[in-house]
């Protein structure tokens, strides 16, 4: 499909000459190949510039080692935005065991490598390099993420907010629209960028508190919490508390002989503010210029894909999205969805099916509850975890709709949900009919929720609910299968190595799992990414919510511990699964019962009784595959509706995992 490049935003001086532009207003500089999708930070802020009357261009994965790439479009006139991407850079380049990633979904033909490590950092100061004191703003999910003094999991160390080692002026947290004109309508009346302090959403350094327009508190300086880890973990709890906007205050943190100022966040889009956005005249693909090198395969997951809400209180302890996105839901309205999904009926790739309809959680269409539009959310109390808020407001019926109106469209085949969806949520839905609909209408074959893991304390670490809320889910789910002659799975996402998940607690996920006859082929460690209370409690060891000492399994070896218990099946692991069977005093679980988890050593050489060999079938079972379906991802989703098979499940006559019955051309069993 190839398409007309002047549909875009400018990405050359030829672009601009062919439009008549002499001049241009703002230079916008991403981390990511330009793919011009709501989904798409850049895109949005560009598009919402645009619609203001300002020219905009676009300047993707700049070459950083040479200054002359960041003059190429000529200075703007007004100031330069700056995104390090849809993703941390850091986490876009490294694994959560720091080993280099080598492909990367943000940039054309996966290639890994066309951006900086930090690359907000980079793309800064290279800007401050070449063209001196222009305005700088930085924005994206980086810059979101590291306002505050924050550990920098790569480093091992404390860092200084992003704001003073970017050089920049402002920075724009949060989803950045309603602030970006802000300060696009102050620098275009001539207001100095120094004059800019005090518009929400936005941090900026100051000299003095007097310089805060809002009531604020003040944090322990980034000397303070460099120092002491109880200083950052009260830091990191105020930051937290008061990412509020009906009742969040300002935050003051010293920084050397300045002040970080982080003024309360903007206030979320009305649902007209939010279809605005949108519906702005995306085209809604990469850039044409990268057709050539294998596009840009970050789109296809969204392509057919629409948002409609925006903001999250699930409260998950290591999610970033109450820090960034807040917890206040924002939604858009039935007719802009539907008005965005005719559009796909007419893009000349559609074949009937809408991805999904969703955001950080699909279900979520209204606050939790009345109270927080007016005295905001509720402090040291989560809305869903260990227990759900007698408050919470769990009707799914908007949602329904919206999704039973979009089934009718014509040419719309399906309409499924890839999203997460909060299991719990679902279960306080008072009517349980959207239940009923996500069953017979909306899994594409499987349907992916996050338990995250099953031991109590641990989940109350995660800010999750407890697992016997996911198991009542899962008795539900596959009930409702059988009842409308539904062969659909069921896959749990698990988190290994959490803040306070000790070697019993994952030894009890172990058993968990084997109960349930499911042996995830990929584990998911937890990765300390800047701006959650889970990162905060692995640096520090304290709960910033209790102060209390959290254990962390901090080591490689605690790490490959826990995470080989989640994959006890696998012969790699034996030896580790071994050392914590024997740690933590649970020999029970290493024999032949339906129980065990792994099976004795063999017998000593010479002992080839027949008693020794009758122990042969049981030890080819612990090497068997259960035969059970997989993802895409190679993630074997839990039988339907069936006690769960015997540890190991069944063996192929080779000794060797046998193949899953639907890659033999058979059906899994009922």
């Amino acid at each position: 499909m190839e398409l007309d490049r002047d549909l875009f935003l400018p990405v050359s001086r030829e672009d601009m000459a062919r439009r008549g532009w002499d001049f241009y207003d703002f230079l916008l500089i991403t981390g990511d190949a330009y793919v011009d999708h709501p989904s798409f930070g850049p895109a949005i802020i560009g598009r919402v510039l645009e619609a203001e009357g300002y020219r905009v261009a676009v300047l993707s994965q700049p070459d950083w080692r040479r200054p002359e790439a960041f003059s190429a479009l000529g200075r703007p006139r007004l100031g330069v935005l700056i995104s390090g991407g849809n993703l941390d850079s850091m986490v876009a380049h490294y694994t959560a065991a720091k080993k280099r990633r080598h492909d990367d979904a943000y940039s054309p033909g996966r290639k890994a490598g066309l951006r900086p490590d930090r690359a907000t950092i980079v793309y800064s100061n290279r800007v401050r390099e070449v063209f001196g004191d222009i305005p700088i703003v930085i924005g994206g999910l980086e810059a979101s993420l590291r306002r505050f003094a924050h550990y920098d999991y790569w480093e091992d160390k404390v860092r200084r907010s992003i704001l003073f080692d970017a050089q920049a002026d402002l920075l724009t947290y949060g989803m950045g629209e309603t602030a970006s004109r802000e300060i696009a309508a102050r620098l275009a009346s001539g207001t100095p960028v120094g004059e800019i302090t005090d518009v929400r959403g936005t941090c900026a350094a100051v000299p003095h508190p007097g310089a805060c327009a809002y009531p604020f508190v003040e944090v322990p300086s980034f000397e303070e919490v460099s120092a002491s880890k109880e200083a950052y973990a009260r830091a990191n709890m105020v930051e937290y508390d008061e990412h509020d906007p009906f009742v969040g205050k300002a935050i003051l943190q010293k920084h050397g002989h300045q002040f970080l100022l982080v003024n309360p966040p903007a206030y979320p889009l009305t649902t007209a503010e939010l279809d605005a956005v949108a519906e702005l005249p995306y085209v809604r693909e990469p850039h044409p210029m990268y057709d050539s090198m294998g596009g840009v395969p970050a789109i296809e997951e969204v392509r057919f894909s629409i948002t409609h809400n925006r903001g999250c209180f699930g409260a998950c302890s290591f999610c970033s999205l109450a820090f960034h996105q807040g917890r206040t839901i924002s939604a858009r309205s039935h007719q802009s969805v539907l008005r965005e999904a005719e559009a796909l009926t007419r893009h000349p790739g559609f074949k009937g099916y809408i991805h999904d309809v969703g955001g950080p959680s699909a279900t979520f269409r209204r606050p939790s509850c009345q109270k927080q539009l007016k005295h905001g959310m509720c402090r040291n109390r989560a809305c869903l975890a260990p227990e759900p808020c007698p408050n919470l407001d769990a009707d799914h019926t908007d949602y329904m709709m919206l999704l039973r109106k979009l089934r009718q469209l014509p040419k719309v085949k399906k309409v499924f949900i890839r999203s997460g969806i909060r299991f719990d949520f679902l279960m306080k839905d008072p009517s349980g009919e959207f239940f009923t609909d996500l069953i017979q209408h909306h899994i594409s074959g499987q349907l992916k929720v996050a338990p995250e893991h099953c031991s109590a304390h641990t989940l109350d670490y995660m800010g999750k609910p407890h697992i016997q809320v996911y198991e009542k889910f899962r008795e539900k789910y596959f009930k409702l299968n059988r009842r409308y002659g539904k062969d659909q799975y069921l896959v749990p996402y698990l988190i290994s190595s959490h803040p306070g998940c000790t070697l019993e607690d994952a030894v009890q996920l172990a058993e968990w799992l084997n109960r349930q006859g499911h042996m995830p082929e990929q584990v998911q460690d937890f990765y300390p990414t800047p701006g959650t209370l889970s990162t905060c409690m692995w640096y520090t060891g304290l709960d910033p919510r209790t102060m209390q000492p959290v254990f962390v399994p901090r080591t490689p070896h605690d790490k490959a511990l826990q995470r080989a218990l989640m994959q006890w099946r696998k012969p790699q692991n034996r030896k580790l699964v071994l050392e914590a069977l024997h740690r933590t005093g649970r020999e029970d679980l290493i024999g032949y019962g339906k129980r065990c988890l792994i099976r004795p050593d063999a017998p000593a050489s010479g002992a080839g009784s027949r008693q020794g060999r009758r122990g042969d079938a049981p030890a080819k079972q612990a090497r068997g595959s259960s035969g059970r379906k997989e993802d895409r991802q190679g993630r074997q989703a839990p039988w339907k509706g069936r006690p769960a098979p015997a540890a190991g499940g069944r063996a192929s006559h080779t000794g060797r995992r046998a193949k899953p019955a639907h890659q033999r051309g058979k059906r899994p069993p009922k």
